[in-house]
């Protein structure tokens, strides 16, 4: 990982019409810097942007405000030429194995799609596809057969394999394990670590498991309702949490050790998530969160620096600070 910013979210928003005149605030207000060479983990409840703001960084959705900057230069993503020159910089790994596979193609035909669509030749699609194959672990006898004749995690391998056709910088990794069986996460984690390491990838990887983020992360960037609430390094973040929100999460994640998880207590965070329809004023955490103020309800905090390369939104913080 280098100090050099490859990705740059200036204020990124995404808004969803759902009718009546209404707007979903999906993601509010983002700023991000993901470092050349880093995996950039993103965690956060189901609902709360994630997904949205990866498939946003990849041009996949038009951001409603904000700027995309990448390699220092700014991306247009409203623009269809500008957005099919930055799929060959950028590409994603879905979620769901089983339903991003076109089950009436081979292995070999999904995994060469990204290739036909840059016109590379024929003769170089085959040689391309058979290395990332042996690079994935799908023996090369198997290429000819359809996404239904293999298991879910080989699927993903085809999934990665595919991603990494192109020969991209930055990958997004969808919740690109959290569909898999748990014996063969470690695998897929693993891979994607030597891959990383082998073609100088730069990640952001998204998930809502906390155990998996901290063994593949470099930074962690946790979100609440579409909102950034923390972001530090792997090791900060779990020594020394500093969000209300971040703390509750952290307090979730089992310790193998049965003593000490006996011991342990349990942040429980009461009530339910607003809706990012009808989003409070102020903290968006607020109503939940068991040491908010007035001025949590009445004002909403922004990201700052409390400590070297630690960075949080909360009121109670900057107080404290």
């Amino acid at each position: 990982m280098t100090d050099e910013v490859l990705v740059r979210a200036e204020h990124i928003c995404k808004y969803f019409k759902i009718g009546g005149g209404r707007m979903l605030h999906a993601v509010e207000d983002v700023n991000l810097d993901i470092h050349r060479g880093e995996t950039l983990g993103l965690v956060g409840e189901s609902g709360c942007g994630k997904s949205t703001l990866g498939r946003t960084l990849m041009g996949i959705y038009q951001p409603t405000k904000g700027k995309l900057i990448y390699d220092g230069k700014p991306v247009d993503l409203s623009n269809k030429k500008d957005r099919f020159a930055f799929a060959k910089k950028a590409q994603i790994v879905f979620q769901d194995p089983y339903a991003s596979l076109d089950p009436r193609m081979t292995a070999k035909k999904i995994i060469a799609e990204p290739l036909r669509a840059f016109g590379v030749p024929p003769q170089e699609q085959e040689e391309r596809v058979r290395a990332l194959a042996r690079q994935v672990g799908i023996p090369e006898e198997f290429l000819d057969r359809y996404p239904h004749q293999f298991s879910g995690g080989q699927r993903q391998r085809i999934g990665i394999a595919r991603s990494l056709a192109v020969k991209p910088k930055f990958v997004v990794c969808d919740e690109a394990v959290s569909a898999l069986d748990v014996s063969i996460q470690s695998q897929i984690i693993n891979l994607l670590k030597d891959l990383k390491d082998q073609q100088n990838l730069t990640y952001l990887f998204i998930t809502h498991d906390l155990s998996v983020v901290k063994h593949i992360s470099n930074r962690i960037a946790v979100m609440y309702l579409g909102s950034m609430v923390e972001l530090a390094t792997s090791d900060e973040l779990y020594a020394n949490t500093l969000h209300p929100y971040s703390k509750a999460l952290l307090s979730a994640v089992p310790i193998p050790d049965p003593k000490l998880e006996a011991q342990k207590k349990r942040q429980i965070i009461e009530g339910d998530v607003p809706s990012p329809i009808n989003k409070p004023k102020g903290c968006a955490f607020s109503s939940r969160c068991p040491l908010a103020c007035d001025k949590c309800r009445q004002s909403a905090p922004t990201l700052k620096e409390a400590a070297p390369g630690h960075f949080v939104a909360c009121h109670l913080v900057e107080a404290q600070g």
